[in-house]
């Protein structure tokens, strides 16, 4: 599949055949290259690898062939020039983060945002010397410019927030972001690339929690990086010493020179960040993804279309306070969905019980077919209180600055029929009075 062919073809045929192209005799389906080291027959060759004059593997924390098989399908489907899969959704957001950025930088990011997210970024990476001014997602720009420092060095959101159901808007984000010389980052976990591309919109990098939708089934942690390559490092040198300037610990290359806009980011991720810290992801791990991600364009219409009953179903409900649903015509980011995802966003509903807490906690012990996890986009329905699990170390005004009340429920709608998770969804909302 050469190039011309890979931006002719539907999602639906990469989610199948991208990034993988066996030869005459080859596997038809992408191996497991469970091997820790590769072989070579003179140091003189592997040499060279280490050097970067040449391609190829010699030890899978850096690099694993079924891992950029399946990281090179997914640049595909976001149309991005490069990828490298992690350990997890969070490495990837810190990996992207810290491949440019040190103590000393800024990072200007949307508050609504996943809660391990938000921890990520307000406590570890302060405690690295980097530092982050949260703003809302609905700031106006005036707001935005001000969060803006000498030191800022990147910007990043999610194009649907976890769990408030925030809808970013990508080119504000983006254009600011540009106007201060610097690259919008983009989690887009929940709608996929089969319902959004951020890098189309003027994102410079998009992240995933592979463990989500792309896996599907619940089965694989993971994460991915991808490089749009289309932000000119070597522009706003003096901003990205890493990418511009020699890497003393890599023999002195430097990247963005070498490898261009297309290539120099991830090439610094894996040969440096994943080299020290090593959270690869598992061959094995990969092979499962892949297996999601060859149905990930058949399950999201799905996801989206029981997601959007249940909003409907819940908007009607005495018990509930609201619906808080992207595909609802008066929710606030209806115009914003529709222009950044015409066919859906996610299959995530998000509603608040007028009953507080003591509501969420019956309703969620009265369900029978919906499960209490902590995961979300899954094949199964899911659900969970934020408040009190994934958000728990959030202060109370930090609960509002997220948008998470007490009484909320994220409820991730699986592939189920519609109406037997209404129906199980009406006898627990019984359960609050």
């Amino acid at each position: 599949m050469n190039d011309s062919e890979k931006k002719s073809y539907g999602s639906g045929t990469r989610c199948v055949q991208g990034g993988y192209h066996p030869k005459n005799g080859e596997p038809r389906q992408i191996p497991i290259i469970q091997s820790t080291t590769f072989q070579y027959a003179s140091s003189e060759e592997m040499g060279k690898l280490f050097d970067l004059e040449a391609s190829g593997y010699f030890y899978t924390r850096l690099q694993n062939p079924t891992n950029d098989f399946v990281a090179a399908k997914i640049a595909e489907l976001e149309g991005g020039t490069a990828a490298m899969l992690t350990s997890s959704g969070q490495a990837a957001n810190f990996f992207a983060l810290f491949n440019i950025c040190e103590a000393g930088s800024h990072v200007v990011a949307s508050s609504a945002i996943y809660g391990g997210t938000y921890n990520l970024l307000n406590v570890t990476m302060r405690k690295m010397g980097v530092e982050v001014s949260f703003v809302s997602p609905d700031a106006g720009e005036e707001e935005l410019q001000a969060a803006f420092r000498d030191n800022t060095r990147a910007v990043f959101g999610e194009t649907i927030s976890n769990p408030s159901l925030t809808v970013l808007d990508i080119e504000k984000f983006a254009r600011l972001a540009h106007a201060h010389g610097v690259p919008l980052i983009v989690d887009n976990t929940f709608p996929t690339p089969i319902n959004c591309q951020p890098l189309r919109w003027g994102a410079d990098i998009v992240t995933h929690s592979t463990t989500k939708y792309m896996d599907g089934h619940g089965v694989a942690v993971g994460g991915v990086i991808v490089d749009g390559g289309h932000f000119d490092w070597m522009a706003h040198a003096e901003k990205f010493p890493g990418l511009c300037k020699p890497d003393d610990s890599y023999h002195g290359i430097v990247y963005a020179e070498k490898f261009g806009m297309g290539g120099a980011f991830i090439t610094k991720a894996t040969t440096q960040l994943m080299r020290d810290l090593g959270s690869i992801q598992s061959p094995q791990n990969a092979f499962y993804l892949n297996l999601g991600l060859e149905s990930m364009h058949v399950r999201m219409p799905r996801h989206v279309e029981t997601a959007q009953a249940v909003a409907e179903f819940l908007s009607g409900r005495p018990e509930v306070s609201y619906v808080n649903y992207p595909g609802l015509p008066e929710n606030r980011y209806y115009d914003l969905a529709k222009k950044y995802m015409p066919h859906g966003g996610c299959g995530v509903v998000a509603f608040e019980l007028k009953g507080g807490k003591a509501a969420a906690e019956a309703f969620l012990k009265a369900l029978k077919l919906a499960a209490i996890e902590t995961h979300v986009a899954d094949a199964k329905t899911c659900c969970l209180n934020p408040a009190t699990s994934t958000h728990r170390q959030l202060t109370e005004a930090q609960l509002k600055e997220a948008g998470i009340p007490a009484g909320l429920i994220r409820m991730s709608c699986g592939l189920e029929d519609a109406e037997d998770l209404i129906a199980d969804f009406s006898q627990a909302l019984l359960a609050t009075h």
